[in-house]
């Protein structure tokens, strides 16, 4: 029995979205800003994100009905839920199971600096830019946003109720690329080293997926043990575009 913990655990970032095609516009062309006419919580799926969305739900469809989801969590931004449905109506997981939105799995809000690229950050809130270098990107909270600590305190309160209604169950999140990371730092009791590590290895690609298994012979309770991260192979298997964003100097 996996008392306490979740029998398996998914974390899927969502598809490709207009603001991924947005923002590497705008550092292709050196702007200031991500030209965007929506809130960052409207943006959708990109057409490739949905075909991504649709071949991680065939991806898991092949597997028995034991080794797909039973409880399906998303982020309640667009992008993240239309992944989850796509996922859920390609048979990932049962089609009538109910998809639980959680406010607490939302994007990391940047507060004034949404929508600003690095050289727009640096030419437009260079307080903000000298901050940010003093403090680095794990506790610099810029006005009206979060730090990277903001993010992982909510995401301790959502794994509180993840081990309370749905332990030994099989959980599906689907949220976004700092909220997978600082998953991580949750579940395995990482420190801002091991998760920044983590974070300059590479960006997560969209629709890939870090699996945990329940272990009973980790600590007196037995813990998660990590089995892959940033996985591609359902894009791959299911024929479907495997879209990463570049790297930027001081990215979030």
């Amino acid at each position: 029995m996996s008392g306490r913990w979740p029998a398996r655990l998914w974390i899927a970032r969502h598809g490709e979205s207009a603001g991924n095609l947005a923002r590497q516009a705008a550092y292709a062309a050196g702007s200031l800003r991500i030209e965007l006419s929506m809130r960052d919580n409207d943006v959708p799926l990109s057409s490739q994100g949905q075909e991504q969305a649709a071949a991680l739900g065939r991806w898991f469809a092949r597997n028995e009905p034991d080794e797909r989801p039973d409880v399906l969590l998303a982020s309640p931004y667009l992008r993240a839920r239309e992944t989850a449905r796509l996922f859920r109506d390609a048979g990932g997981c049962a089609r009538d199971q109910p998809l639980c939105l959680d406010e607490r799995l939302r994007e990391k809000e940047f507060g004034i600096l949404d929508g600003l690229t690095t050289a727009g950050i640096a030419a437009l809130e260079p307080q903000q830019a000298e901050l940010r270098r003093l403090n680095g990107k794990f506790y610099h909270r810029p006005p009206g946003g979060e730090s990277w600590c903001d993010v992982i305190l909510r995401l301790r309160s959502l794994m509180d109720t993840v081990s309370l209604h749905h332990a030994g169950k099989r959980v599906m999140i689907v949220a976004h690329q700092v909220v997978v990371l600082c998953l991580r730092y949750v579940i395995e009791n990482l420190d801002e080293e091991g998760i920044l590590a983590i974070d300059r290895a590479g960006t997560l690609a969209n629709c890939s997926i870090t699996e945990y298994r329940f272990d009973p012979g980790l600590g007196a309770d037995g813990g998660l043990m990590l089995e892959r991260f940033n996985a591609v192979a359902p894009m791959i298997e299911e024929d479907a575009p495997v879209t990463v964003e570049p790297r930027r100097k001081m990215a979030s």
